[in-house]
């Protein structure tokens, strides 16, 4: 069903797509968007790795709730910042690709789980997460994404 990656020599591990998943704080979100365009979002995401299912929050009403719940299939993207090897100009770039099925969360104790544990990931510590949460949870809209493939690869940008 998914196209296997053409250039595997450039393949990274599952290990290491989790490590970018796990660690990278910064994705786009691609859906099906109105009239067959996709439409493409830049989000903050967190990676459960016991579950193997990424989580996105937003408004609870807009574009991409929309598309969600017309076409629950989407595709995820996220990348390195990349590293350089001695006396190369060119950057290594690691990048990850998850197709998955997109699931709006419903229930409260499971959106406010979902919304600490992304919280966590980039606010400096529990207290402004708490501070933050107590003013916006109700209005935020928790989106999963279980993975159903993923590939990752490897890339000199030269």
């Amino acid at each position: 069903m998914f196209r296997e990656m053409r250039r595997k020599r450039q393949q990274i591990t599952e290990e290491e797509c989790i490590r970018i998943l796990t660690h990278e704080k910064r994705g786009a979100l691609a859906v099906h968007g109105d009239e067959g365009y996709p439409y493409v979002i830049p989000v903050n995401f967190y990676y459960d790795e016991q579950t193997k299912t990424l989580y996105f929050h937003g408004a609870k009403t807009g574009y991409k709730i929309d598309a969600i719940r017309k076409n629950n299939k989407v595709c995820f993207t996220v990348w390195d910042s990349g590293t350089k090897k001695d006396g190369d100009w060119a950057d290594y770039v690691t990048s990850v690709v998850v197709f998955g099925t997109a699931t709006l969360v419903e229930t409260d104790d499971r959106i406010s789980e979902k919304l600490r544990e992304i919280g966590l990931k980039y606010y400096p510590t529990a207290e402004e997460v708490d501070a933050v949460m107590q003013r916006s949870a109700k209005n935020v809209q928790m989106i999963s994404v279980h993975i159903d493939h993923m590939t990752g690869k490897l890339v000199h940008e030269k």
